[in-house]
């Protein structure tokens, strides 16, 4: 490997508090611990960051380790395409997947959308997340959350699900509503909550069932769509999921990075499915390649920093329940809007 291709990494651990305790089935975050992953060569620089999938196991410093277990094939000038067949999919071969895009785009002066082979980016409709909790609790934080046009409820399979989606939907009447049970439910559950879906106008439920579970949703007539997240890891596991989910969403910590994400939009696309993306809570830097899988999406998930207390600067900017991410928040600042 010539010395000019050669690469510095360097590794950062950090720990950021969430605004209010996050629930989902199963687990509460009252902070969050995250890797960046900074790549830097000859004067030039990118970075990326993961906080892993946690019910992988997954956490910053088992990240940092990892990617610390390739650090020469790195430094020695490692490209996207064999990253993929160095790291699994997950939060290390993210990090390093998307400071390399990073580093690509400030090298070659051209914002990564270009090199994505993707239309210059608009704001997109994001959801915003309410971590489970009192239906009463979720309904004041769905009235005190007026930027969102969209809003995306965790249920738990406690029994209380019926009303936390009334509630919500009765403080507020005018967004679009997604659920996402994240595997607490059986399909006895889902024809018991389906009535209250739908009479409450919910237009997506996620990840329903228990991953290798998937059969039990075979030939469910459900007009409320159902969105598989937890089931469809990457690209390989598209096709096992035909007839049994409509939608597919993809997060880059899951998938292995943004190269991966990009394929596994335009696969799932070519088979049928409508495409999500979403993201783990993490701060705008990685949100920012996400974004870009947003584009070529139906649903977009992105409320990832709005979790947070703090965020880096700059952010993602969040407006009438919109996100858009500026230039040079990741990639090379170079892009201009008529």
């Amino acid at each position: 490997m010539s010395p000019s291709n050669r690469i510095q990494l360097d590794l950062e651990v950090q720990s950021w508090p969430l605004k209010v305790p996050f629930r989902i089935t199963g687990h509460v975050w009252e902070h969050l611990g995250l890797v960046i992953c900074s790549l830097s060569r000859s004067g030039h620089s990118g970075r990326g960051e993961a906080t892993g999938v946690f019910y992988r196991g997954e956490s910053a410093e088992g990240l940092k380790a990892q990617i610390e277990s390739v650090r020469g094939e790195v430094e020695a000038g490692i490209s996207r395409a064999a990253l993929q067949d160095l790291l699994p999919a997950g939060g290390a071969r993210n990090a390093i997947d998307c400071a390399l895009w990073a580093l690509e785009s400030h090298e070659g002066r051209v914002p990564a959308w270009q090199l994505a082979g993707l239309v210059q980016p608009e704001p997109l409709l994001t959801t915003f997340t309410l971590g489970a909790d009192a239906p009463a609790v979720m309904a004041e934080r769905a009235r005190s959350t007026p930027v969102a046009r969209a809003l995306k409820l965790k249920l738990v399979g406690d029994g209380q699900d019926a009303e936390r989606v009334r509630q919500v939907r009765a403080a507020r009447p005018d967004v679009w509503l997604g659920v996402d049970a994240n595997q607490a439910f059986d399909r006895a559950a889902v024809e018991h909550l389906l009535p209250v879906l739908i009479g409450e106008r919910v237009s997506l439920l996620e990840q329903p069932c228990r991953m290798g579970s998937e059969e039990e949703l075979r030939g469910l007539k459900s007009p409320v769509l159902l969105a598989a997240d937890e089931s469809v890891q990457t690209s390989a596991d598209l096709e096992a999921m035909r007839g049994l989910f409509d939608v597919v969403n993809i997060k880059l910590d899951k998938c292995g990075g943004l190269t991966e994400g990009l394929a596994m939009a335009r696969r799932a696309r070519e088979l049928g499915f409508e495409v999500m993306v979403g993201n783990m809570i993490g701060t705008s830097l990685s949100c920012a390649p996400a974004f870009l899988v947003g584009q070529l999406c139906q649903v977009v998930d992105l409320d990832g920093p709005w979790h947070l207390a703090g965020d880096i600067d700059p952010t993602v900017v969040y407006r009438d329940g919109l996100v858009d991410c500026p230039p040079g928040l990741w990639d090379h600042p170079a892009r201009s809007r008529e």
